[in-house]
């Protein structure tokens, strides 16, 4: 499967997103493409900064950006937090 849909939890809005992201793009391009469309979905409740993570919202383990979605053992319904 080269796409797997997640939910992202954004705090900060107290917001879900369920959001399709690429198999084999490292995190840092994850992190990178979600925090431009949450801070655009939240009109703004979510700025990101230099210091925003993304994380399993089960366990708060922040996921390593030099690895790619399937190394990490990211799934369909994966739950993920941005903060």
């Amino acid at each position: 499967m080269d796409n797997v849909l997640v939910e992202i939890y954004v705090p900060a809005a107290g917001i879900d997103y369920d959001v399709i992201i690429p198999n084999a793009s490292k995190m840092s391009e994850v992190l990178l493409l979600v925090k431009k469309v949450i801070n655009d979905l939240t009109a703004d409740k979510y700025i990101a900064t230099a210091e925003s993570v993304l994380c399993d919202k089960k366990t708060g383990s922040i996921y390593n950006i030099n690895m790619t979605v399937k190394e990490l053992g990211i799934i369909n319904g994966s739950q993920l937090m941005l903060i």
